[in-house]
């Protein structure tokens, strides 16, 4: 996420439909990736709180520049490292943003037995032992994955876990609540509200990439993660009643990582089986 806000303090453009459309999806890509966006764009709240919609769209951007990666990469450099680089890609593209949210839970729910304690190991930048070793095991899993994923369905692979496993973070601001009362927070302007005018482009932008599977694949691909979605609402709600901006990177990495292991668990049955 881009912080440095003194190079977006230029003047606005004009106000209008289209026009605030493009700074609303541009100010999504300055908030959930690392890609340059023209200087007048600026990291006004209510267009942060509005970029939700776009949320999963930002999957089709990260997913396709790993796809990219992948592609250009596999015939020359062999699959195990074309995959070890399309993970570095997609880091780089977003600045480790949901990583980092992914290792702070780690370490917060880890370490924390109260919601004031949890809370606030997740403020902390540094990384303890439940983070390092979390991440870890993430990326392990996530290689390991995809190492089991055919060459000729990666791109579609990485664009559909992309997306979805952000609505799935989009669900959970959805039907749940932001428990921060400080302006501190990293997902602070997100969490204010969401309504239907953002759910409704968010849910399509994270379904769009599925239709390139056949029926039975795309449920697949849907039952995990969203029982994954579901298990850790319900985990965050005991602990502390409700989510941080640490707790929708750590649902997007678990979302996504739940996609592969949902492909490869259906082709595998379905070679056993056919």
């Amino acid at each position: 996420m881009n912080t440095d806000t003194t190079n977006h303090t230029a003047a606005k453009p004009p106000s209008g439909g289209l026009v605030v459309q493009i700074e609303i999806f541009l100010t999504a890509i300055m908030f959930y990736t690392r890609i340059p966006c023209p200087k007048w764009v600026t990291h006004d709240p209510e267009y942060l709180n509005k970029a939700t919609r776009y949320f999963p769209l930002m999957g089709w951007i990260v997913g396709g520049i790993c796809a990219l990666v992948y592609t250009g990469t596999e015939f020359f450099l062999g699959a195990p490292i074309a995959i070890l680089l399309s993970m570095i890609a997609g880091i780089l593209t977003t600045g480790a943003f949901h990583e980092d949210g992914f290792a702070d839970v780690c370490d917060a729910f880890g370490g924390g037995w109260t919601k004031e304690k949890i809370l606030d190991i997740m403020k902390d930048s540094r990384v303890g032992a439940y983070g390092a070793i979390g991440i870890f095991l993430m990326l392990l899993l996530k290689f390991t994955a995809l190492s089991a994923i055919p060459f000729n369905q990666m791109w579609m692979v990485l664009l559909a876990a992309h997306s979805f496993s952000r609505l799935c973070a989009v669900l959970l601001i959805a039907t749940s609540r932001y428990v921060r009362e400080n302006d501190d927070a990293k997902a602070k302007p997100l969490a204010k509200s969401i309504t239907a005018y953002e759910i409704i482009p968010a849910v399509l932008f994270g379904l769009a990439p599925l239709l390139f599977f056949q029926r039975v694949e795309m449920l697949f691909v849907l039952i995990l993660p969203v029982a994954g979605t579901f298990l850790l609402r319900r985990y965050f709600h005991k602990w502390i009643g409700g989510y941080t901006g640490d707790c929708l990177g750590a649902t997007q990495q678990v979302a996504e990582v739940l996609c592969y292991l949902s492909l490869v668990a259906f082709w595998k049955m379905e070679y056993i089986l056919f």
